[in-house]
């Protein structure tokens, strides 16, 4: 027994994605891979959820449109202008390439909040995977205002589904690809057909000629639910623009982007958003309208179309999930250099497995990625000042890594000050972001600017010493 574990420990050491050095050119992967990846990512267990919330928070049905229209467009040019360019330009992860930036001691904090905070989001699409088993097997799921798990049958339900989910993610860059190039279309046809099968429950004609009226009064009717925000036009641009804000503006994606031949490859994500974040949500609204507004996946998609559907949601966090688990693995490299990536990877796939149960952090998705993406935008700024606009002003880069210092103070400051004032903004939730992002950039360059003129000085002084 103990020779076949050390033959699989083996052959999973070998598995070699990157982790601590450029991809190299041989590795590089096709337009296509990164479609899939993105439809599979995004058309998936957080899209049944959000999209529910959007009618739970009362948008009215020509803000939604609109707004996801402006929102996702904002999202693909980030992905591909932030950051794709930085990804295909130096070929690294974000977690090794912000330690040159923001030296080891700082990169070790940012890579472990940063794999919490995915363990976090992969733990919430474990939960709305179990919602679908959970259904099939009449175990109750957690309700719209619980907190902490509701059953011991529910936290058994997560603890097995994590477990399965951990799996793939350990296998890399690879094989996620090919599993969401194969699930997604599956996937996205089942929002779409839940959706039509859904739409004569709630009094839709069958040539769908009075679908706008429906969709008007019955669906995004501008109600909110009892003890739910009403959303407007500007809520649905921001939030469909920073919902993966620590992927694209906190450039987390550079885990993935790396591997693309050029960094036009960005505009891949168009497959994520246009299929998952604007048809996705728009089929999930009218599912849980037809619940009476019930926030239960499993339940959604079972109505519509049965056990397929609940497959269909089984899957789909499964898609979420998997590269989530991935990128976490990677983060926490940082923090454990001496270990392989993929016993990191297993070692968050417990962590995740263990928070899913939690049924807050799936029941508060929206206000959770609002934070989260708060919280490591800061780092997404320092690096795109220091990669591009450091050059431009002259100012020296990397001096952290050259001058061999555990922190870079200056970093630490901006991002710990950034998150202080976003927390003291008086306006929503979803709009801190934007002001804290350009905040975060300029007194980044503003603090090194500063310091490069006080070394000149002292540099002065000293010759004239001399």
């Amino acid at each position: 027994m103990s020779g076949r574990l050390a033959l699989f420990t083996s052959r999973m050491d070998e598995l070699n994605e990157f982790d601590r050095e450029p991809v190299t050119k041989g590795s590089l992967q096709s337009g296509g891979k990164f479609a899939g990846l993105f439809a599979g990512e995004h058309v998936a267990a957080t899209e049944f959820v959000i999209g529910a919330f959007f009618v739970l928070h009362g948008v009215k049905f020509a803000d939604l449109i609109v707004g996801l229209l402006i929102g996702n467009m904002l999202a693909v040019l980030s992905w591909t202008f932030l950051c794709a360019p930085i990804a295909t330009r130096t070929r690294l992860t974000l977690y090794w390439y912000l330690k040159k930036i923001a030296g080891p001691g700082l990169n070790f904090i940012y890579n472990t909040a940063n794999a919490l905070l995915y363990c976090i989001l992969a733990g919430a699409m474990i939960a709305v995977s179990a919602t679908a088993v959970g259904f099939i097997l009449g175990i109750q799921i957690p309700s719209l205002t619980d907190i902490v798990p509701n059953s011991i049958e529910w936290v058994l339900l997560t603890f097995a589904i994590g477990m399965i989910f951990t799996v793939l993610a350990v296998l890399g860059f690879e094989k996620l690809s090919r599993f969401a190039q194969v699930c997604s279309p599956w996937i996205f046809v089942l929002f779409i057909a839940g959706a039509l099968a859904m739409l004569p429950r709630l009094g839709v004609h069958s040539d769908l000629s009075n679908f706008l009226e429906i969709a008007k009064t019955k669906i995004w009717n501008g109600i909110a639910a009892p003890g739910q925000e009403n959303f407007s036009l500007w809520h649905v641009i921001f939030f469909a623009w920073f919902c993966n804000l620590a992927m694209h503006v906190g450039l987390s994606d550079m885990a993935l982007f790396r591997y693309a031949k050029k960094w036009t490859y960005g505009f891949y994500s168009a497959f994520g958003m246009y299929l998952g974040h604007f048809l996705a949500w728009i089929c999930s609204g009218i599912m849980v309208a037809a619940v009476a507004r019930e926030m239960h996946p499993g339940l959604m998609a079972f109505e519509a179309v049965g056990l397929a559907g609940a497959a269909g949601v089984f899957l789909a966090g499964w898609t979420t999930a998997n590269p989530t688990l991935y990128r976490a693995g990677l983060a926490l490299q940082a923090v454990t250099p001496n270990w392989p990536r993929w016993k990191v990877t297993l070692s968050a796939g417990m962590i995740t497995t263990a928070l899913s149960c939690f049924p807050i952090f799936f029941m508060k998705l929206l206000d959770y990625v609002a934070i989260y993406g708060l919280v490591l935008m800061p780092i997404g700024a320092i690096v795109i000042a220091e990669h591009w606009i450091f050059p431009l002003l002259n100012i020296e880069q990397y001096r952290t890594e050259k001058n061999k210092q555990m922190f870079n103070w200056r970093a630490l400051i901006v991002w710990a000050g950034t998150m202080i004032v976003c927390v003291l903004m008086p306006f929503h939730l979803f709009f801190r972001w934007l002001p804290g992002y350009f905040l975060a950039l300029f007194a980044y360059i503003l603090l090194s600017k500063l310091h490069k003129g006080r070394k000149q000085i002292r540099y002065q002084e000293e010759e004239e010493k001399r």
